[in-house]
């Protein structure tokens, strides 16, 4: 992939990622499956980096001392250039900070890096804002990985499941039109077991915003295993898209997108990290590739 891409070579496990938008693009294991999305027509994306929001603002709008900026959905990480600065067989670090064009939609100063690290078959991901302003930095960021669903050609969609470290009663929140219903809905989580079908996304993710697991694994009772676990975070959405698409995000965020009737001061959205100036904030997740045991 050139200049602008690296891949980590791990045991039992390689990662490439891209300049552009910081992005994981390929996930594979010892023996060469691809289990990450190679985003096809019905999503353009592998696992994009969501900052400094999650979600939508109403009217795409950041409001913030009397002036209004546009901010598109989950930010405009995903679509920038990050610089190498860190780039070896196991590790690399990118890293973006502000400039006058983030400034025009987001009136603060950050810096983001991001690391990833290959490990023992794992990989791991490491986020880092710093607050390199004078005045509070309020932030969300989020993980958006896509995986093949299903991980191997021949099983089924419905084959696979989602089984969480701790049951997950607390109930779901859902979306309209990228916006956060007010109303909780009952969880679809089977104790600490989401049974996966499409029908799950017809109204969009499913958001644990009270969720009681650091991890979850996903997977069939044959074939590949997927691990994810994470801290810092404090959501986690679940989605595809509407309709059907032969992928699964399984992403921790720290932050949500606006209340349908919330429209105020961006420092007042819920969800937010409140960074003082000079001050950081630190947040990771891992995933581990597995066989099932019968796989």
């Amino acid at each position: 992939m050139g200049q602008d891409s690296q891949t980590l070579h791990g045991d039992g496990i390689s990662a490439t990622i891209v300049a552009q938008g910081a992005e994981l693009v390929s996930l594979r294991s010892a023996e060469g499956l691809e289990l990450l999305w190679q985003a096809g027509p019905e999503w353009r994306r592998h696992s994009p980096v969501l900052f400094p929001i999650v979600g939508r603002l109403k009217g795409d709008q950041l409001h913030h001392r009397g002036r209004t900026y546009p901010m598109t959905q989950h930010g405009f990480a995903r679509d920038r250039q990050f610089e190498w600065a860190e780039r070896g067989p196991r590790s690399c670090t990118l890293v973006l900070t502000d400039d006058a064009d983030t400034r025009s939609h987001y009136p603060f100063a950050f810096r983001l890096a991001i690391n990833y690290l290959v490990a023992d078959g794992d990989l791991s991901i490491r986020f880092e804002i710093t607050n390199t302003g004078d005045e509070t930095l309020p932030a969300s960021i989020g993980a958006h990985p896509a995986f093949n669903w299903p991980l191997r050609p021949d099983l089924a969609k419905t084959d696979y499941r989602l089984t969480f470290a701790e049951a997950e009663r607390a109930p779901i929140r859902r979306l309209k039109d990228g916006l956060l219903l007010a109303a909780p809905q009952p969880t679809p989580v089977e104790g600490n077991i989401l049974e996966l079908s499409e029908q799950l996304f017809v109204d969009d993710a499913v958001i644990l915003d009270r969720r009681e697991s650091a991890s979850v694994r996903y997977a069939a009772e044959v074939g590949p295993a997927i691990e994810m676990s994470w801290h810092g975070f404090q959501e986690l959405g679940i989605w595809s898209k509407p309709g059907g698409a032969p992928f699964l995000c399984i992403e921790p965020w720290h932050g949500i997108a606006s209340p349908v009737d919330f429209d105020g001061e961006f420092l007042d959205k819920p969800g937010l990290m409140l960074i003082a100036p000079a001050a950081k904030h630190i947040l990771a997740y891992q995933i581990r590739l597995r066989q099932t045991q019968h796989g």
